[in-house]
């Protein structure tokens, strides 16, 4: 489809040594934007897994230390003419900051912090809450929700309930996400083995610097299986009877959009994010931090969907907000209405900078 516009020389930024739900979302994105025809750049840590997952038409710059990252991430940037430099996570937002020739985005993957952000040019919210708390500055903000990426197709298909030796009438709890306690796998885990079934089995899906402690505690409950990693999410959903995201905190969760496209019923705290993506769908919320009201709802959900044909278990979503397309035109629109900002601007900074010089 060609362009309705001159292709833009884009530089994306993110440090993340492994790929979570940002990176997922940032790796997409470059790629998207390349196959519509645009320079594509990703600037991150030598090494890093991102560096697999770009396609052949995107070019991966990898730092080898972190030590003035911001600088050599400006001269890496003015050394590729770029257009727009647009940050993923906290520290590469920082270092996009000091790219000052360039129209500098972040997109709030998370939620806003002054030292990460207030100095960018343009703010990409992933929810309305996150752009009705903004502070009020010059900078441009757009709410544009992320998409589930599509994941790499497998060799083979998984089927996690034979994986996991199930038995038929048993029914699979399922989580995903990073085992950091933001995500509260530890509530989860608590809440399961206080109030689930004696016959369900909880599967979760991750990896992170929890892991010992999860695994410490699960241990003498032989219902919960941590699986690590895996590549096979979008066919490890297609397993879960329930899926439950427990987080303490969450922006966008891109794990409850895959099992939504997957179909499977979705159980959620209330947190941020969830809250706007769920509203209206068929879907069941739970207070914040709380294990015990978690165990409780998992058990009554088992028991809601345990007289249910696994067929009639699936549940339809309203996702068409969620458009990868849609959100890739309204990203790169949002890149050019910056640049005419700055552009607008730049007879502002002269004069800001003229009087600072008097």
């Amino acid at each position: 489809m060609p362009l309705p516009f001159e292709p833009l020389t884009l530089v994306h930024v993110v440090f993340s040594s492994r790929i979570a739900g940002g990176e997922r979302h940032c790796i997409d994105l470059a790629n998207a934007q390349a196959a519509l025809g645009h320079r594509v750049h990703v600037i991150g840590s030598a090494g890093s897994a991102v560096a697999g997952a770009l396609s052949a038409a995107v070019t991966f710059h990898g730092l080898k230390l972190p030590l003035m990252r911001g600088w050599r991430v400006a001269s890496l940037v003015r050394r590729l003419r770029a257009d727009v430099c647009h940050g993923h996570l906290g520290p590469a937002c920082k270092a996009v900051a000091r790219s000052c020739d360039v129209a500098r985005i972040g997109t709030l993957h998370v939620g806003y912090k002054a030292h990460h952000h207030a100095e960018l040019d343009g703010l990409i919210c992933v929810n309305r809450a996150q752009h009705d708390g903004l502070p009020k500055s010059r900078q441009l903000a757009s709410v544009i929700y992320n998409w589930a990426p599509e994941r790499e197709a497998t060799a083979c298909r998984t089927d996690l309930r034979a994986e996991l030796a199930l038995q038929p009438e048993q029914l699979l709890v399922g989580s995903v996400g990073r085992l950091h306690s933001s995500k509260g796998m530890d509530l989860l885990i608590q809440g399961f083995k206080a109030h689930a079934p004696a016959d369900a089995v909880l599967a979760i899906l991750g990896e992170g610097p929890d892991a010992d402690r999860l695994q410490a505690m699960a241990a003498g409950d032989a219902r919960i299986r941590l699986l690590g990693y895996r590549t096979d999410v979008d066919e490890a959903l297609q397993s879960f009877d329930l899926f439950v995201s427990p987080s303490r905190e969450e922006a966008f969760p891109l794990a409850i959009l895959e099992a939504m496209r997957a179909g499977r019923p979705v159980l959620s705290t209330a947190t941020q994010g969830p809250q706007e993506m769920l509203l209206g769908q068929p879907a069941r919320l739970v207070p914040v931090g709380d294990a015990d009201q978690l165990g409780r709802a998992i058990d009554e959900e088992l028991a809601r969907l345990r007289p249910l044909p696994r067929e009639a278990r699936t549940v339809s979503y309203a996702t068409a907000a969620y458009d990868r397309g849609n959100a890739v035109a309204r990203t790169l629109g949002f890149y050019r209405d910056v640049m005419a900002h700055r552009t607008a601007r730049a007879p502002m900074l002269d004069e800001d900078k003229t009087a600072v010089a008097a």
